[in-house]
């Protein structure tokens, strides 16, 4: 049985992606601040086979990622993906408005938490029967291309190319494959106000269309079932008709 750890799997990406995994056959490990919501997704799994496993889990607290996958290792015994999603932003106000507070939080959860995650990942990786594995990390469009007041969110996002990148090239020694997959505009609670309007770098205000998060979810599935010979490197996936070439 192979084993994935999904991170922010409590709500939106996380959890459609976590129930994708479950379905194809893996053992799902399931971290998120929220214990209530990451019990929902195991009620949405109706997972009768005892395949998943909810870890309240502070993604920002080094001894809170320490213990979560500790305890993957010691209920599975390996840990075959992981998919790096959770992450956050902060208000939309101009960079100079911005609290450090704000800034750091968004640090720590997005670009710390990825990093805290994929050390612990490879630790394990690197030595278990059979070795090797593949990290997935949620790279989102503003790795790509910012919005307008997103200077946090599109600054850890931009970030983690360069944390996908290093890990791919240092984990190649291990059989450890790295990718990144950018998502733009998934239906889920975080892109809800996009069907009220949001601000474009022109100024303007418009509704941006938007796409059913199980696609996503779906990518999530394409790349971890791939052998470790090969990699998606970067995958953009989006809704055909969201503002993104030619935006800014």
């Amino acid at each position: 049985m192979r084993v994935a750890l999904v991170t922010g799997a409590g709500s939106g990406i996380g959890r459609a992606s976590a129930l994708a995994l479950h379905k194809a056959g893996y053992a799902v490990v399931l971290a998120g601040r929220r214990a209530e919501e990451l019990r929902r997704t195991v009620e949405m799994a109706g997972d009768a086979q005892g395949r998943m496993l909810a870890v309240p889990t502070d993604v920002s607290s080094e001894e809170a990622v320490r213990a979560l996958f500790a305890l993957t290792k010691e209920t599975y015994g390996r840990l075959d993906v992981l998919f790096n999603n959770a992450g956050m932003g902060a208000p939309a106000v101009p960079m100079e408005d911005l609290t450090f507070t704000q800034w750091s939080n968004v640090v720590n959860v997005n670009l710390t938490g990825a990093f805290l995650c994929a050390q612990e990942a490879i630790r394990i990786m690197k030595s278990q029967d059979p070795r090797g594995g593949r990290i997935i990390n949620n790279g989102s469009i503003s790795a790509q291309t910012p919005r307008p007041n997103s200077a946090p969110y599109t600054t850890t996002k931009h970030a983690i190319s360069g944390l996908t990148k290093c890990i791919a090239l240092d984990g190649r020694k291990y059989d450890i494959a790295c990718s990144q997959i950018d998502i733009g505009n998934a239906a889920t609670e975080m892109t809800q106000r996009m069907t009220g309007g949001v601000p474009q770098a022109n100024g303007s205000t418009m509704v941006e269309p938007r796409m059913d998060v199980q696609h996503v979810a779906d990518a999530v599935v394409f790349i971890a079932n791939l052998p470790l010979e090969s990699n998606v490197l970067f995958m953009t996936i989006m809704a055909t008709k969201m503002p993104l070439v030619g935006r800014g």
